[in-house]
């Protein structure tokens, strides 16, 4: 995979009849996570650790930071957290695919300096099993 724009990172949420972006995002990260089992016991060879193969919780935390640019992909988000409601979200990784599934909004902060714009930060993490799709 060659380098790619960031600005080609893109979280999209669903509306109910498709999938449309998060407007006015600067930076995205997606953090993908899966806890250890440790099963090490007396006998483990040489006191190496010895981990459960296929075991722990899966998880994805998805950030981002922005400003507001779309009325009505801004209405959704905001709707979205205050009503605690778990969405489809899909997260396009240029070049490389797409991470599509449930999440929810646990975060949305709003911050503003007096000489500049009004940004808002947002955190999702996942809320079920998420599919990946090949680029």
């Amino acid at each position: 995979m060659a380098a790619q724009k960031g600005k080609d990172l893109l979280v999209k949420i669903a509306d109910g009849a498709s999938f449309v972006t998060v407007a006015g995002l600067r930076t995205r990260r997606l953090a993908l996570n899966a806890e250890t089992v440790d099963i090490t016991h007396a006998e483990s060879a040489n006191r190496w650790r010895e981990l459960l193969d296929g075991a722990g919780v899966k998880r994805a935390s998805v950030a981002g930071r922005g400003l507001f640019k779309d009325a009505s992909s801004d209405a959704l988000m905001r709707q979205t957290f205050f009503d605690g409601a778990v969405k489809n979200f899909q997260i396009v990784i240029p070049d490389f695919g797409t991470i599509a599934g449930a999440f929810q909004i646990t975060s949305l902060e709003f911050a503003g300096d007096h000489n500049a714009e009004v940004s808002y930060e947002l955190a999702l993490e996942s809320a079920g099993e998420l599919t990946f799709t090949a680029a």
